[in-house]
């Protein structure tokens, strides 16, 4: 089968380390391993070497760098955003020819997606990884309306799209639900594939025993938790509820693995007499390091509310730890609840509740090795190959309808 030529567009990209940095190298750097041509469009990093890795494998993309400038706060470091200007990038883009145009972001590099696929008449595929919604509280008095303005926006890019990936069901059935209440013009086909794992290179990292690190005793039940310090990830929710279950499992401690606008608060609770000396702040570190540092816990936390798909669950489950969870947006796709870890109901009494569980899989030595069982078998549903396979599939079937939107 003759190998598709595909651009892909992205808003940011690494160095700077996120689930949709992550997931955009993932894609580019799979299609190519799956003997596909791929041409990347990205802002270009503020770094000198331009290009670099967090850790998927296949061959480098053909680069094509958009000029490029430090996102304002709240964006933390290496976040470059590309300037809504003509570049070479976007010409080269265009003479690239590609088959299939797939954007990650409904804004800027999103809308130069969207020229590049209309001039050559190419497909063009959106992957929605971002709940823009649940970071409003950044734009203080304007969110209500910036929240309104910004849904009534992806809603008409959505329409212009061929297709639209959502990585987790729930929220291919929230996108379906809003495109059916536009009555007039064509509807984008609506699929839900997750972003693959190298389940290889995940399972060939040597742990780092966090305990050393940390000066915590050799015997300490570590809890660790993945990603920024940040008020839409609920942290301070994570930081009350192992307060409140370490009163039950004394040698219980939590590694926090990221940084961000909330460390000050994180640290100061942390010096709290029920924590002090059980929270460990290792900041941002390479996504393979952070990884391994994870490897060396017991289990999982996860009290983000505002994920798309929650990779970092994904790869927990693949490294082994048991989860420990609450019931936001796409954790029911990846953990299977009683199985390989334990999913609680959010809301009200959230904090409690993801106590109890914690006390539960803390205390049980058994549990937690039957459930770092189960988490190894049955990580082979993340496979990248597959998740690849989702995708090309998608690619052939628009191509095959030779339907394009204009």
């Amino acid at each position: 089968m003759e190998p598709l030529r595909v651009a892909i567009f992205g808003e940011s990209y690494l160095p700077y380390l996120s689930g949709v940095t992550v997931a955009t190298e993932a894609l580019a750097r799979g299609l190519g391993a799956a003997g596909q041509r791929v041409m990347l469009v990205a802002p270009r990093p503020a770094r000198a070497a331009g290009e670099s890795s967090a850790g998927a494998i296949g061959p480098d993309p053909v680069y094509g760098w958009l000029p490029s400038y430090q996102g304002p706060p709240p964006a933390p470091p290496d976040y470059r955003m590309p300037w809504p200007v003509p570049s070479a990038a976007v010409r080269r883009a265009r003479g690239f020819r590609p088959h299939v145009v797939h954007a990650q972001s409904p804004f800027v590099s999103g809308l130069m997606a969207r020229r590049v696929a209309r001039s050559v008449g190419a497909p063009l595929v959106f992957t929605h990884h971002t709940r823009f919604a649940d970071y409003r509280h950044y734009l203080g008095p304007l969110a209500a309306p910036g929240a309104a303005g910004v849904a009534a926006y992806l809603r008409a890019f959505w329409t212009g799209c061929d297709a639209v990936v959502a990585p987790s069901g729930d929220l291919a059935d929230e996108i379906e639900a809003a495109l059916r209440d536009r009555r007039r013009g064509k509807r984008p086909i609506v699929r839900a594939i997750p972003t693959g794992l190298e389940l290889a290179a995940l399972r060939s990292l040597t742990p780092i025993d966090p305990r050393l690190e940390a000066g915590w005793p050799s015997d300490s039940i570590v809890a660790v938790s993945v990603g920024r310090l940040a008020r839409e990830k609920n942290v301070e929710v994570l930081l009350e509820a192992v307060a409140a279950a370490a009163r039950y499992v004394g040698s219980l401690r939590l590694l926090l693995v990221g940084d961000g606008p909330l460390r000050g608060r994180v640290e100061q609770r942390a010096r709290g007499a029920d924590l002090a000396g059980r929270v460990h702040l290792a900041g941002r570190l390479p996504r393979l390091e952070a990884l391994a540092l994870a490897a060396g816990a017991s289990c999982f936390c996860f009290a983000s509310l505002t994920e798309t798909q929650g990779l970092v669950l994904a790869e927990a489950l693949a490294l082994g730890l048991p989860v420990v969870a609450l019931d936001g947006p796409g954790v029911a796709d990846t953990v299977r609840d009683g199985v390989d870890g334990t999913v609680v109901g959010a809301g009200p009494g959230a904090g409690d509740r993801l106590a109890g569980a914690l006390v539960e899989v803390a205390a049980d030595a058994g549990l937690r090795a039957a459930r770092s069982r189960a988490a190894l078998e049955g990580s082979e549903r993340f496979a990248m190959g597959a998740r690849i396979g989702e995708m090309l599939d998608l690619y052939r079937t628009l191509l095959a309808s030779g339907q394009r939107r204009r």
